[in-house]
């Protein structure tokens, strides 16, 4: 079918999409029955997702309850509107697309965007008081709209607040401001001769024979030259990040750190190396002890390390973005000589309990866990902040002083 650009989906089209989701067509195949881009079809679906909770609790061998989000789900289409065991013996929470309840909030928001902007509504100044609540504690945009119903677009937000009509300007929204440029800082290698087996290429060609190997992207954070810093470790799949301080960036204090994680693992019957099973890291000096890093505690080897390439921060780039958002809270310069590692628990708890984007509004706790379970989160310190209470600003710490 010839695809039919600048022409909004009607009723019919959206029956359409209902009817091929049910026999199980790809975004693509419906686009292309439907002549428009794949695209247009999956923000559709994904916008009017319609959520069917379970009554039943799913539960593990320990008794645990366990998450009732279906693994199917994390990836298109998305919905269950095909799945053949929904109405059987599926005890998941359901997610389905219904045509008419999409044409219906189209519809509604078709005719609210033409009524002008409410000054003088109280849902306007309701959803300034939203705001302004939520960018008081730091919280992203993106946060504040997936936990609250504000009943208006992204692009509509950032318009009005261009014309100055919420009580809230554009400097205190994160990421608003525009950055300043990075100055160039020069970097320290590891030896060739410890890289042997372990460049970049050959981590490329690791992860292609062992896609099921979990990778882990590691780093440190600065704060005072010389004085205290933090060593980073983010899961590139869940977005989950830790962080456990060092007294010092320097090799020594990287494998005392490493080795009481493993040691810490252990008295809870887990294994670093089968939870870590990869690990990506830059050139820097303090990932020189190589060998304290892969091997278990009793010498064998257990994890594989790579190092990206020399001046390539792009070969991990989930974990140069998640310490943005840790800059949020402690900006960079600042020193971290007065924080203790309860404090960065709970920062990188704050930071694991936005609502992400790529997640369709989960959070990086919400989807550690499901791949794993709450057990391990706790073991690692970190905690889930209820969405009300999250704080992405400075304001964290000096709240909790202690």
């Amino acid at each position: 079918m010839k695809e039919r650009k600048n022409v909004h989906l009607t009723l019919e089209d959206r029956i359409e999409i209902q009817d091929c989701l049910c026999h199980e067509m790809t975004f693509k195949a419906i686009g292309r029955h439907l002549g428009k881009d794949q695209t247009t079809i999956s923000k559709e679906v994904k916008r009017n997702i319609v959520l069917n909770p379970t009554t039943t609790l799913k539960k593990d061998k320990n008794g645990l309850v366990v998450s009732s989000i279906c693994p199917k789900l994390l990836k298109a289409p998305f919905v269950c509107n095909g799945c053949r065991r929904k109405s059987i013996s599926c005890s998941f929470d359901k997610s389905m697309y219904y045509a008419k309840l999409a044409q219906k909030k189209y519809e509604e928001q078709l005719h609210s965007s033409r009524e002008g902007i409410p000054l003088n509504k109280e849902s306007f100044y309701e959803i300034d008081r939203i705001l302004s609540s939520g960018i008081e504690k730091g919280q992203h945009l993106y946060h504040i709209m997936a936990t609250q119903d504000l009943g208006v677009s992204k692009t509509t937000i950032y318009r009005h607040l261009q014309k100055g009509y919420y009580s809230v300007c554009a400097i205190d929204f994160p990421r608003v401001v525009k950055f300043k440029a990075r100055k160039g800082a020069r970097a320290i290698y590891i030896p060739k001769a410890l890289k042997i087996g372990r460049t970049y290429i050959d981590y490329l060609a690791y992860i292609e024979e062992n896609p099921e190997k979990t990778v882990v992207e590691m780093d440190t954070l600065i704060g005072r030259i010389g004085g205290k810093a933090i060593l980073t470790l983010h899961f590139p799949k869940s977005n989950f990040m830790l962080g456990i301080l060092l007294e010092n960036k320097d090799t020594s204090n990287v494998s005392k750190a490493i080795l009481a994680l493993k040691e810490k693992l252990k008295a809870f019957g887990l294994s670093f190396g089968e939870i870590f099973c990869v690990l990506l890291t830059d050139n820097g000096s303090e990932f020189a002890d190589i060998f304290s890093i892969e091997n278990d505690l009793d010498g064998e080897r257990e994890t594989r390390l790579f190092f990206c390439d020399p001046n390539q921060p792009n070969q991990k780039p989930h974990i140069e973005k998640n310490h943005t958002l840790f800059r949020d809270i402690v900006p960079k310069g600042e020193s971290f000589d007065e924080l203790t590692q309860g404090k960065i628990n709970l920062i990188f708890s704050h930071m694991n309990s936005i609502r992400r984007k790529e997640f369709n509004g989960k959070s990086a706790y919400d989807m550690f866990t499901f791949m794993y379970d709450e057990t391990l989160a706790t073991i690692l310190e970190i905690q889930r902040i209820e969405d009300t209470d999250v704080v992405q600003s400075p304001k964290l710490l000096m709240v909790n002083r202690g």
